[in-house]
């Protein structure tokens, strides 16, 4: 079954000029607008279970791609359905119905809240979920404070943090936050994790420890789309679409697929051999 299923998507922007909202230029009207083709008919679809990495040169259209995909913006033209929902004509509380319960988003740089604790900022999507059942009159139930609890500890526990709920995003390791990031992700079980440039601020060991999650979670039947400029990271996903002036240039499965937590016993054991001769 197709999660994601894009068709002749195009995102265009128009720069300079005079102020024109309409989409299409007058012929003749030479008011000195720029328009930029940053997607230029791109047809992409992900099955459910499957681990895609998005890679490409600067200004090849990777991030107007991840934009879209996360529904942070509407292509110019095209279509884009999403666990089964069209999302090229959703008004704003259908986006936001998506975001919060469709797609975990997971990015470089973690965005935890810094003063509530990792159990708290996984929890954070859940205050905003509705129930699927309704009230006699008609109105959706928010979820119990036990409910929202008991699953951000499950999630938790899921990456490997049940020993550090209770702690603060200062008190924990780049590898653990990221950790908290996924979890925050995955707490509302979304038809996709989109990950962009995940291990960017982190460190080689803790780039394996985020890899081998990803393959973990991926293996029990998670859909990951992860945005990369790193062909190391490519290795341990099952597939590569590749973009270059916003077209999709190529579309191959990962040959030699490699193990991250093999990986990373290998670079810890050579580490500490490291570490003894010095």
């Amino acid at each position: 079954m197709s999660v994601i299923e894009m068709s002749r998507i195009k995102r265009e922007y128009r720069m300079g000029g005079k102020h024109n909202t309409s989409k299409k230029k007058k012929k003749g009207n030479d008011d000195g607008v720029v328009i930029v083709r940053a997607l230029r008919g791109v047809d992409f679809s992900a099955e459910a279970g499957e681990f895609v990495s998005v890679m490409g040169p600067s200004g090849s259209g990777k991030s107007t791609l991840m934009n879209i995909l996360g529904c942070l913006d509407k292509p110019t033209d095209g279509t884009y359905t999403l666990d089964g929902i069209e999302t090229s004509t959703s008004n704003s509380d259908t986006f936001a119905f998506i975001r919060n319960r469709k797609i975990g988003f997971v990015f470089q740089s973690f965005n935890l809240l810094a003063r509530t604790t990792a159990l708290e900022n996984v929890e954070l999507p859940l205050f905003y979920r509705r129930a699927d059942k309704k009230d006699s009159q008609g109105f959706h139930k928010t979820k119990s404070v036990s409910w929202r609890k008991e699953r951000a500890m499950a999630t938790l526990r899921e990456v490997g943090l049940g020993e550090r709920m209770d702690h603060f995003p200062s008190q924990l390791s780049g590898g653990q936050q990221q950790r908290v990031a996924i979890a925050r992700a995955m707490v509302n079980d979304p038809a996709f994790i989109l990950a962009d440039e995940p291990t960017g601020n982190l460190d080689t060991g803790m780039t394996l420890e985020i890899m081998g999650l990803f393959q973990q979670l991926n293996n029990r039947g998670k859909t990951i789309i992860m945005v990369t400029h790193e062909p190391e990271l490519a290795s341990y996903t099952k597939r590569i679409i590749t973009l270059r002036d916003g077209e999709l240039v190529s579309d191959i499965p990962v040959q030699d697929r490699r193990d991250a937590l093999v990986d990373l016993a290998q670079w810890k054991q050579e580490h500490a051999l490291l570490s003894e001769n010095t």
